[in-house]
């Protein structure tokens, strides 16, 4: 990922994105670029084109917050979009990430999870890999390629468009997760070696990722298709773990008495017992010394 002026490729991504109408810009004649020009974007936010063009090429890097919340008018741009507008055109100065040891997940965080019998719960790194479950949220994305790797699973999973049967909206919302979790830090090795990867192997991510949507992964509900109790739609909360920066905990949850309830009560029925027969075969080995 170039990370050396990011400003300017999200204000280029986002002008390309509003179209003239959107804004009342007349068109006249053919249009070579897509979305708004320069100079038009220049005259909605009410600043000279060279100034605006110093800011898309990286010659001027400290813009007003005047001029930020006037350019997130003209690029139309929602609440999270522009908070994520301003922390690029001015980014606190902070340790950087690319030194960091492998992130760790509080013994006492994963005792709380493992007693939420009927609750799936899962703790997700900056990169969307699941660092820890309780055993409920290991079974509801088991039996995939990446179940331990919610970015690949979208992405590189051969199943992944079966398992979410709204897969193009979750393949949004996921790509704007780890554009919000990246923020102003893009030289996170295991960021710049994921979003490569993705960008190599997966044109529909390459494509979502040069949009530079925002999305910050709170409350909404998703359905599944899982292999095994079949269809669930499930409400999720996330939640910010604030030991430890970065890392969110997951916590999904069906309606009372519907039949997504019944269906995740299922699943935990038989996750219960296949960890009672391995629990009880680790015994049974240890008795005769095996």
């Amino acid at each position: 990922m170039d990370s050396d002026n990011l400003l300017g490729q999200f204000l280029r991504a986002r002008r390309g994105l509003v179209q003239p109408e959107d804004q009342g810009v007349p068109v006249i004649g053919h249009r070579r670029v897509a979305g708004l020009r320069r100079e038009e974007v220049a005259m909605l936010s009410g600043l000279s084109t060279d100034y605006y063009v110093r800011l898309e090429q990286g010659r001027e890097r400290n813009p007003s917050v005047q001029v930020v919340d006037a350019l997130a008018g003209a690029l139309l741009l929602d609440d999270e979009a522009t908070t994520h507008l301003h922390r690029l055109a001015r980014p606190v100065p902070g340790r950087s990430r690319r030194h960091t040891s492998r992130q760790r997940v509080s013994p006492a965080l994963v005792r709380m999870m493992n007693s939420w019998d009927g609750t799936p719960a899962v703790i997700l790194g900056r990169c969307m890999d699941v660092l820890a479950h309780n055993p409920l949220g290991g079974a509801l994305f088991a039996g995939h390629t990446y179940s331990g790797d919610l970015m690949r699973l979208v992405f590189l999973d051969p199943d992944a468009r079966d398992f979410y049967p709204d897969w193009d909206q979750v393949a949004a919302n996921t790509v704007g997760g780890l554009r919000e979790a990246a923020g102003t830090d893009h030289d996170d090795p295991r960021m710049v070696e994921l979003v490569g990867e993705l960008s190599l192997k997966s044109e529909a991510f390459r494509t979502l990722w040069s949009r530079h949507d925002i999305r910050q992964k709170r409350h909404e509900t998703k359905r599944f298709r899982h292999p095994v109790v079949g269809e669930l739609t499930l409400d999720y909360e996330s939640l910010t773990i604030n030991s430890a920066p970065g890392q969110q905990l997951v916590v999904y949850q069906a309606e009372s008495g519907s039949p997504s309830a019944h269906a995740l009560s299922l699943l935990g029925s038989i996750t219960a017992t296949e960890t009672a027969r391995a629990s009880d075969s680790v015994q049974q080995d240890i008795a005769t010394g095996d």
